[in-house]
């Protein structure tokens, strides 16, 4: 079963557009002229000249972007993956990078990869509505690989057998909503969840979307009410943000794994802030994957802007696999927590 099929624009109208989200540059004429040759199925050509245009820009967003996008398009997905992903580690800040890598897992099954991905872009940029909608879409892949396999288990669940039902028609809906059929399933994916991402002002107007009201706590309500409703909020950010840092970690985007630690985090053994970043970078980048996972959390609230969440971490690299006891001492910083000590156990 394949992700929802809203819309199949090609990539190359994806590229034109988000263009503009990355700003103007004196060489906009450079990559515009180049985006054309995307839009012609000039890929060839249009690699060259990207190819040509970093070579004196190596660090150019923009064309380094379109360069993925080309990759996509010839069905290089390796190639595309590894561009995006440099991309996130050298603008952390930029969602774009992330919700195509998600495109690209998700062509390739690899629906974990895309939630984590989704789920960093949500993070640099929460009200990103495009990595909102595809990380729903990743959802429900999900549950329905569950459910089938619940199904195996038991056929005779008749309770699992309506939600699947109702997942299957949500996709098979969103499917006959596509004006052009995709070459493949994979790329189908690919095109429908990028083409999702064209910024408001140049898709087409849409009707207004109606949001469920939610009413405000009513003034006089019970002091323990609200205290119970703050600890949740504050319990359930703290899970996000070491669900986060773990993803960034297993992603060995440096430099959004950092990001997670305060700038008073306790460094063992007296090494400098720069010293350890050092460390820590040059291990996460060694060769090979990473995957962190994290078990059984408990969340310990200390007042409002500290508290502590230990778990179990399981640690699995190409040189070393690991399960220890770890606690985080994290500490609020505007609207984010960041962690401010590490303490690992047996």
């Amino acid at each position: 079963m394949n992700l929802p099929n809203r819309s199949n624009k090609c990539a190359a109208l994806f590229a034109g557009a988000l263009l503009l989200c990355f700003g103007l540059t004196a060489s906009a004429d450079e990559l515009q002229d180049i985006n054309k040759l995307l839009k012609q199925g000039k890929t060839e050509q249009a690699l060259e000249r990207t190819n040509n245009y970093l070579t004196s820009k190596p660090k150019d967003a923009q064309g380094r972007f379109l360069k993925g996008l080309i990759l996509t398009e010839q069905g290089k997905t390796a190639d595309a993956i590894r561009v995006f992903t440099e991309l996130t580690e050298d603008y952390p800040e930029l969602p774009e990078p992330y919700n195509n890598l998600a495109v690209l897992y998700a062509s390739q099954g690899q629906y974990d990869k895309a939630r984590i991905a989704l789920e960093m872009a949500i993070r640099t940029h929460p009200s990103y509505a495009t990595a909102h909608e595809n990380l729903g879409d990743i959802y429900a892949k999900l549950a329905s690989q569950a459910y089938d396999r619940a199904l195996q288990l038991d056929r005779g669940n008749t309770s699992t057998q309506t939600k699947l039902s109702l997942i299957k028609d949500l996709f098979s809906n969103s499917s006959t909503k596509s004006s052009k059929p995709a070459k493949t399933a994979a790329h189908a994916e690919a095109a429908t969840v990028a083409a999702k991402s064209l910024p408001a002002e140049l898709a087409e107007p849409a009707a207004a979307t109606e949001k469920i009201a939610v009413s405000e706590p009513a003034a006089t309500a019970a002091p323990a009410v609200a205290e119970s409703r703050s600890a949740a909020d504050s319990t359930a950010a703290i899970l996000q943000t070491v669900h986060d840092w773990a993803a960034a970690w297993s992603a060995k985007n440096v430099k959004g794994y950092l990001a997670f630690y305060a700038d008073d985090f306790k460094i063992l053994d007296g090494a400098s802030r720069a010293d350890w970043e050092a460390q820590r970078t040059d291990r996460i980048r060694k060769p090979g994957s990473i995957q962190v996972d994290i078990g059984n959390p408990k969340v310990k609230l200390m007042d409002a802007n500290h508290a502590s969440v230990s778990f179990k971490q399981s640690y699995r690299a190409s040189h070393l696999k690991n399960h220890s006891n770890k606690t985080l001492v994290l500490v609020k910083s505007g609207s984010n927590w960041l962690i401010q000590e590490e303490r690992t156990g047996k």
